[in-house]
């Protein structure tokens, strides 16, 4: 079954020794690419090829959008919570004590804190997905909803809150951007491990002529893979597949191959 993974690229398994998965290094000790590392004895690095940047107050204002004339808000980041504060406190104004605020996961409503008296305040959070959040935001639709996003997002939230007729708004308050990787020598490692097309965009913005040669690279979801491939370059390893639901599950199978472990 993990041979099927990797039947198109098999003439480029040769043994893998490092990788440069291309976020920032988990946090959690207990991570799948620490536990990669020590058990195939790797060099694992982490390196963030984009950065996250607010929008400057000009192209906001372009929007024509006031936060205090919405009742709710909906947060699917940490970022999204960051850079909606850092507006509201550049306009000098102050969300009131009955906005709700509605949340993707219970991690994003725990991390409001850092803005606003939690318990003081209407929070209601969803598990993991817009799916999960849905149900409270439609007990909740008389509400005029305003979504702080990126520049480039997800179609999944904005298409559910149509398709279920709620009120919302969205408002674009950062972007994603190239981070200057120039202190980075080079990317010769045996694999790239990417997870959005903006690292791709980052990878030839930084190193405009990257040559792909014996490197493999690795594309978490249908979006990226897309990205690698529309780049020219070869994909070798992709997740999620039903025998390979995660990067470091399609990365270990590749490597058991490649390194030839049984």
């Amino acid at each position: 079954m993990k041979e099927m993974l990797f039947k198109e690229v098999k003439n480029r398994m040769k043994p893998v020794a490092s990788i440069l998965v291309t976020q920032p290094q988990p946090t959690d000790p207990k991570s799948p690419y620490f536990e990669l590392a020590k058990k195939y004895n790797l060099k694992i690095d982490f390196r963030s090829f984009i950065e996250v940047q607010r929008i400057d107050m000009k192209d906001f204002r372009k929007q024509k959008i006031n936060p205090l004339e919405f009742t709710a808000v909906i947060f699917t980041s940490r970022n999204a919570v960051d850079h909606f504060f850092s507006i509201c406190k550049e306009l000098k104004i102050e969300m009131p004590p009955e906005m709700k605020y509605f949340c993707i996961s219970e991690q994003t409503a725990n991390y409001l804190q850092k803005y606003i008296v939690i318990r003081k305040r209407k929070i209601f959070t969803g598990i993991k997905t817009a799916e999960d959040l849905l149900p409270a935001i439609k007990k909740n639709k008389d509400e005029k909803f305003l979504y702080p996003c990126s520049d480039i997002r997800k179609d999944e939230l904005p298409a559910l809150l149509e398709k279920n007729g709620i009120n919302f708004t969205e408002c674009v308050m950062y972007h994603t951007v190239a981070a200057d990787l120039s202190d980075l020598a080079d990317v010769k490692y045996d694999i790239l491990v990417f997870y959005s097309p903006s690292g791709i965009a980052s990878l030839f913005s930084n190193f405009p002529d990257f040559v792909q040669g014996n490197t493999r690279i690795a594309a978490f979801g249908p979006t990226t893979a897309k990205a690698v491939k529309d780049a020219g370059l070869i994909l070798d390893i992709e997740a999620p597949l039903p025998n390979a639901p995660s990067m470091t599950g399609a990365l270990e199978a590749y490597i058991r191959l490649a390194n030839k472990i049984k």
